[in-house]
């Protein structure tokens, strides 16, 4: 969802830029630091949006690494303006999350160095640390898979019990019931345009069947959510005691089932033995007293979530296509798991 950029003094002044990072920094910090220089980079992370690696030099002579998003609507990425949709749009969301909710958890997350939200200037800037490590997605060793997937875990039980203070939070989207079938109606607008008899035979067996994934949906219990928690959005960091997991890039944050989250973690060519030890690792921090029975129930409720995002996909965008590490054959997974839960 990125491209390289080259910076453009006339997008972020370079002086302006240093101003007001300096005054979020002594918010920060509490106390006086003044900023004798930025070296910009443009980012090779893929975002929606320009991230620029800062490498910002303080009056005491240390040195910070910080990332720089740029969430104004102005500089949302050509690609990304094509393709992603407009209802769901909204730079305060992954300002809020890490200002109100991920900076208080202590969930290993990048540290937020503040932000800056102007409606009047539509300036919605975003200064966060550079966390270390590698995307997950390039990560061959499936326990380091399973180490994400309990971090999930802890995070979607820590944030369980707070759905009700998460509402008063109006730039979460909510995954309830009419966020889920607006997938699938897209979908079915899109095939109408322009699809394949096949595709078209999809669409129609899963519209006449989604009664049933929502009934499903609705029955399983909300969490604060990541929304897009992918393996290009998931860092990795081992040079630590332990291993940092780090995800980013909080664009979708919401509350929906925590089961979305896991869908997407999970979503690629797995074989079925490798993705079930990756789900088990989750259930096992998530719900570490139920009983196998229960597991299977879980991995079915896992599967229908599989669905749902199958379905976001197919009626994200017509014509997209997304980057290579998002690349996947959404219609091939929707059939599988439609014939799977017998829809």
């Amino acid at each position: 969802m990125s491209q390289l950029l080259e910076i453009s003094e006339s997008t972020v002044n370079t002086e302006e830029l240093r101003c007001v990072l300096e005054q979020l920094l002594r918010q920060h910090f509490q106390s006086p630091v003044t900023v004798l220089s930025i070296e910009r980079t443009p980012s090779q992370y893929h975002s929606s949006f320009p991230i620029e690696e800062l490498k910002v030099t303080l009056d005491n002579g240390s040195h910070l690494n910080v990332i720089f998003k740029n969430l104004s609507d102005e500089a949302l990425l050509e690609n990304a303006r094509d393709a992603k949709p407009e209802f769901i749009r909204n730079p305060r969301r992954e300002i809020e999350v890490y200002e109100k909710l991920l900076s208080q958890k202590n969930l290993g997350t990048a540290i937020f160095y503040g932000a800056v939200a102007d409606d009047h200037a539509n300036r919605f800037w975003l200064f966060l640390e550079e966390a270390p490590g590698v995307e997950l997605y390039q990560v061959g060793d499936l326990s380091l898979w399973q180490e994400a997937a309990r971090w999930l875990g802890r995070m979607h039980g820590r944030l369980a019990d707070r759905t009700s203070d998460l509402e008063r939070y109006s730039h979460l989207l909510n995954r309830d019931a009419n966020f889920f079938w607006t997938w699938i109606r897209r979908a079915e607008e899109f095939e109408r345009n322009d699809s394949s008899p096949q595709h078209r035979a999809l669409i129609k067996r899963l519209v006449s069947g989604f009664d049933k994934v929502i009934a499903k949906l609705n029955t399983l219990p909300a969490t604060f959510i990541h929304g897009e928690f992918y393996a290009s959005n998931v860092l990795i960091d081992e040079r630590g005691e332990g291993v940092r997991v780090c995800p980013v890039d909080w664009e979708m944050a919401g509350i929906g089932p925590g089961l979305i989250d896991l869908a997407a973690l999970v979503s690629g060519n797995w074989r079925e033995d490798e993705r079930s030890a990756i789900a088990k690792a989750y259930h096992s921090v998530a719900h570490p007293d139920e009983s196998p029975t229960n597991l299977e129930e879980f991995l079915t409720a896992l599967d229908y979530c599989r669905l749902a995002l199958a379905v976001q996909w197919l009626g994200w965008s017509p014509g997209w296509i997304p980057p290579v590490e998002h690349r996947h054959d959404w219609s091939k997974e929707a059939m599988q798991l439609a014939d799977k839960l017998g829809l």
